[in-house]
């Protein structure tokens, strides 16, 4: 039996454009603290930017300097049992509580600091919760931000008692003081091989 491959591929111009729209809206929205000043509900996509002086982020801070224009990291919020129930609506604090999460992260490091982060974001619930995932990627697909794409372990989380023979992240070998990763036993990456990579990474900015 023949195989055509053309009659398998699925294109849609309609929903390219949906996506386009999401991310004009994204980079439209209003710029807060992080985490922001206010308690909401819902799940989302959200950015957050860095304007500090960590010498190794010099040149994103400089982009950042008058407004919020390069992300240093791009993540996801989605409601609980999205991945399994493809759940659409969320009555949680969803998007709010991964942003404080990710400020307690921050708060805790000894070489960066909170006041010098920012974040925007788009609450997407309902059948726009559909496209959390989409948006996210094209975001990183867009700015390739550092904490995603050059340098990992931001979003990680506590592994948990009796799993701390892990070794410790990238991000945690840069940014050491988060609580848990203290805890980590397993090699360190080396410091001078990370400067490196992240020299080359933003050299071309």
């Amino acid at each position: 039996m023949d195989f055509e491959y053309e009659l398998h591929v699925f294109r849609s111009p309609a929903f390219q454009s949906v996506v386009n729209e999401a991310v004009d809206f994204f980079v439209q929205t209003p710029v807060h603290p992080l985490p922001p000043p206010k308690h909401f509900l819902g799940p989302g996509v959200y950015a957050l930017y860095y304007a500090g002086n960590y010498q190794p982020y010099k040149r994103i801070a400089q982009l950042n300097h008058l407004q919020c224009i390069m992300p240093i990291y791009v993540g996801k919020a989605v409601p609980p049992g999205w991945r399994t129930a493809r759940s659409s609506t969320s009555e949680t604090a969803d998007l709010y509580a991964r942003l404080r999460e990710h400020a307690q992260s921050i708060r805790q490091t000894t070489n960066i600091a909170l006041t010098d982060f920012r974040c925007r974001f788009m609450i997407l619930n309902g059948l726009e919760s559909e496209l959390i995932g989409t948006v996210e990627g094209r975001l990183i697909q867009r700015y390739k931000p550092l904490w995603n794409t050059v340098i990992d372990g931001f979003g990680n989380h506590d592994p948990g008692a009796g799993r701390y023979n892990q070794a410790r992240s990238e991000w945690d070998a840069l940014h050491p003081g988060r609580v848990w990763a203290e805890r980590l036993m397993g090699s360190k990456p080396d410091l001078d091989y990370l400067l490196e990579k992240i020299d080359k990474a933003l050299s071309g900015l």
